[in-house]
């Protein structure tokens, strides 16, 4: 079963209608989605690190 959301702990809604999911929620998730989300807890470089290992090592 999926957790449901809560607003303004998992996401918010910004001034142009647009869910914003917030860093807490995205790290729950577990992964970035590499979609650009606003306040994403994974880091470029770590996800450049983690393609270029699975290219070497598929």
């Amino acid at each position: 079963m999926e957790k449901k959301l809560i607003e303004e702990e998992d996401y918010y809604i910004n001034a142009d209608g647009y869910f914003v999911f917030t860093e807490k929620y995205l790290k729950e998730r577990g992964y970035c989605c590499r979609n650009g989300c606003l306040h994403c807890p994974y880091k470029r470089e770590d996800l450049l690190r983690q393609e270029e290992q699975i290219k070497k090592h598929p």
